[in-house]
């Protein structure tokens, strides 16, 4: 299994002393991703909590409203990099196997902001709870994404 070339994950010792912007700024960089297709911003990565922003235009559905597959995209996006902040990447990887999601309020322009928040960390699964807000702070949609850390063979 091989890496997105651009990502250079933080040591341990990074994880420890950058600060969540700072970590943030470093999976901004990466290009050729669906985040990045997606338009996803993150604004915070630590190893509990991650947290981006994603653009309404360009993520619509034919009705015109925010797409719920972005917002799924965006959901497992956080958690997925989340997860990566708690595994050794000379030796593991993490991948999504499970994603559900509640979409409550419908958004058709500005921005929607997503924060994950770890809710339960095992050896080998990770579990994410994801809340999507849109620019008032209104909650537009829930989601859970369970992470599988995989050896990477290394």
């Amino acid at each position: 299994m091989t890496l997105h070339p651009d990502l250079k994950f933080p040591t341990a010792h990074e994880l420890d002393t950058l600060s969540p912007e700072v970590l943030a700024a470093r999976m901004n960089a990466l290009s050729g991703t669906l985040g990045a297709r997606l338009g996803i911003e993150f604004t915070a990565v630590s190893r509990d909590r991650v947290a981006a922003r994603m653009p309404v235009d360009g993520n619509r559905q034919p009705a015109g409203r925010l797409h719920g597959g972005a917002n799924l995209a965006l959901a497992e996006e956080l958690a997925s990099v989340g997860s990566w902040m708690n595994l050794d990447p000379a030796r593991q990887v993490a991948v999504g196997v499970d994603l559900s999601g509640t979409h409550v309020r419908g958004v058709t322009d500005g921005w929607v902001t997503g924060e994950g928040t770890l809710a339960y960390r095992g050896r080998t699964v990770l579990v994410w709870s994801i809340e999507i807000c849109d620019e008032r702070g209104r909650v537009t949609s829930m989601a859970r994404c369970t992470c599988n850390v995989i050896a990477t063979g290394a």
